[in-house]
């Protein structure tokens, strides 16, 4: 036991006592470190997924990069913005279930979690699968172990995160701080030829797929719909207001506004690269497959130092921009747990104050999804985005009907019954609100106007999935709620309850006569009045030797030999527990399992464990209790 303890402290850490929660909390830098990954990463393939649609209408086609990258920023603003209204408006960690659950009611909170529990496990499968491309642009005879290095980079990732949100933090700041930094190294370095040199043709276009006319409006809004994979993980801050350090909501608004001028410099600044470049993306079965990343940097500055330094930092925050999943999916099921609509265990803290059960759930899952799509990020990405925009049309519009109920109030007069009792009652003016309702309300329309986008164009490339995968999880928040509320009503206690008597029987169970068997019969005896010893003969010669060994001993305890014709010992003792309950219905039978524990674990390997097989077969029979005696073997 001593050992294993040891074994988990090293990977896991030592214990971390509750009332030293606050001093685990984050600060502005780490705090971009971990919820910031998942958006600042979008950068590395963003402007590429609009470009994967642009070369179907040609080579013309190409200039719409730019002003669809803009269309994006301001996309990125409003939600931007919105969400800062939601952190300051929700100080104690509102986020879209939350804020969709008290203003727009249960039904719509439930959409909004299973949308962004979607979304969070696709984030974790399209962010490790990128940066598994990352790495092949720069190792191409990795390419066949793509899906290994995918499972072994989400197994690390679980592992850090279990360690706590600290710890995590430190871990991941270096490397987005240190692709941040190339980032912009990268858009330096290509400004003084972007603006004084002209702009490159791009060769080698591929033709478009035979049947497939692309142009116009359709080809815009399919071009915008990828983008907006560049927006999932903004939510991320206003989910986890309470993991910042106080005050909270200051320190969350900070970062998520860090967060969003850094997104829209480097997107904007790879998206006019790329577009003045001439680069086209390239398939990832291609040979000698780089990124839109890597063909840009190997343009301004070859392959060198810089070119191998932002690749694997590219590739880094790939991996690491799964984190955000990790930070934020754990404490989503713990709040639609809370409220019973999952199960109970993913609400309890581990002891390095984490919700780790929700971590381990998150990592199986997302292994399922890289291997079942071989790590692939294209057939990932038109699953991606959709649940994630359900979610901010679910959360703007839960804003700006909060906004406009305070609005309301303001202008009647009546105090704000929102505040919570140990929250500083803050009245607003009501053109504040109103204002604040304005911008909440104009960020749900544009969301939901890019909701339909979304599932207008992504349809028949599989984003269906997202439609059949939300209507299984809410059927499942259902049952789940159903279940608690039944066990409520079973167990809760009527006036008319009353403690009920009992008639208890002991069985205990000999498989032959030894120390152990000693010390159960002792403890039988000291339990019932009614104390049997049950053998079930396997071999004819086992019931006469212990028969005389019982004899010698002179064992004040019935001995009932229950004979097995087909060898089995679980249907003979099931046969004669229901033929005493068939006799007398009300009495509790304890059957009592005598077990050796050796000195090391392996050992009890060597031992035929036949108490597992009878409790598994007893789990279900009505007022049946299994119990072992454990004889420790010196």
């Amino acid at each position: 036991m001593a050992k294993r303890v040891r074994v988990k402290h090293i990977l896991f850490g030592k214990p971390i006592a509750t009332k030293r929660a606050h001093h685990e909390r984050l600060n502005v830098p780490f705090g971009l470190a971990v919820f910031a990954a998942d958006a600042l990463s979008s950068v590395a393939y963003a402007s590429e997924e609009i470009l994967h649609v642009l070369v179907f209408g040609g080579a013309a086609a190409l200039v719409f990069l730019t002003p669809i990258s803009f269309w994006l920023v301001g996309l990125m603003v409003i939600v931007g913005f919105s969400y800062f209204q939601t952190i300051h408006a929700y100080p104690k960690g509102g986020g879209t279930y939350i804020v969709s659950t008290e203003n727009l009611g249960s039904i719509a909170g439930r959409v909004a979690a299973a949308a962004l529990l979607t979304d969070y496990v696709l984030t974790v499968a399209v962010s490790i699968s990128a940066g598994v491309a990352a790495v092949i642009s720069m190792a191409p005879q990795a390419q066949p172990f793509a899906v290994p290095i995918a499972i072994a980079a989400i197994v690390v990732l679980c592992l850090a995160n279990l360690r706590g949100a600290k710890e995590s933090g430190a871990l991941f700041s270096l490397f987005v701080y240190s692709f941040v930094a190339l980032m912009l190294g990268l858009i330096i370095i290509c400004l003084p030829r972007v603006i004084g040199q002209p702009p490159v043709h791009p060769q080698n276009l591929p033709p478009p797929p035979t049947g497939l006319h692309l142009a116009g409006l359709a080809l815009l809004l399919r071009g915008f719909a990828a983008s907006c994979t560049a927006l999932t993980g903004t939510e991320a801050i206003a989910d986890g207001v309470l993991a910042f350090k106080e005050p909270a909501p200051v320190n969350a608004g900070r970062t998520l506004a860090l967060m969003v001028t850094l997104l829209v410099t480097m997107f904007v600044g790879v998206s006019l690269a790329a577009q003045h470049f001439g680069v086209i993306p390239m398939d990832v079965a291609d040979k000698g497959y780089k990124t839109v990343i890597a063909q840009i940097a190997e343009i301004v500055a070859g392959q060198g130092l810089f070119y191998n330094a932002l690749l694997i930092a590219t590739a880094a925050i790939l991996f690491l921009a799964a984190n955000t999943a990790f930070a934020d999916f754990p404490r989503l099921c713990s709040f639609v747990a809370r409220d019973g609509f999952m199960p109970r265990q993913l609400m309890s803290l581990g002891d390095r104050l984490v919700f780790q059960n929700g971590i381990v759930v998150l990592a199986i899952i997302a292994i399922v999804l890289v291997t079942v799509f071989r790590a692939d990020t294209h057939a990932l990405i038109p699953l991606y985005a959709m649940g994630v925009f359900i979610s901010f049309t679910l959360s703007q519009t839960g804003m700006a009907v909060k906004f406009y109920r305070l609005f309301k109030r303001a202008r009647s007069g009546e105090p704000d019954t929102d505040c919570a009792e140990d929250e500083p009652h803050k009245p607003q003016a009501p053109h504040k609100l109103f204002a604040k309702m304005l911008v909440n309300g104009f960020g749900a329309f544009v969301t939901l106007i890019v909701t339909f986008i979304l599932c207008w164009t992504k349809w028949q490339e599989g984003a269906y999935l997202i439609a059949i995968a939300l209507a299984v999880m809410l059927f499942a928040f259902k049952m789940v709620r159903r279940h608690y509320d039944y066990l409520a009503d079973e167990l809760n206690i009527n006036p008319e309850d009353s403690v009920p008597q009992y008639r208890t029987a002991n069985l205990l169970l000999v498989p032959r006569l030894h120390k152990g068997v000693l010390e159960a019969i002792g403890y039988a005896k000291s339990m019932a009045k009614d104390c049997r010893a049950l053998h079930v003969t396997l071999e004819p010669s086992s019931a006469s030797r212990l028969k005389a060994d019982w004899t010698r001993f002179g064992i004040d305890m019935p001995l009932v030999i229950l004979d097995s014709p087909y060898r089995s010992l679980v249907e003979p003792v099931l046969d004669y527990i229901d033929q005493m309950a068939r006799e007398e219905p009300d009495l509790v039978v304890t059957v009592i399992v005598p077990q050796a524990v050796p000195k090391f674990f392996w050992q009890g390997l060597l031992h035929n464990n036949a108490a597992i097989a009878l409790k598994l077969a007893l789990g279900t029979r009505k007022n049946v209790v299994v119990t072992n005696i454990r004889y420790f073997l010196r």
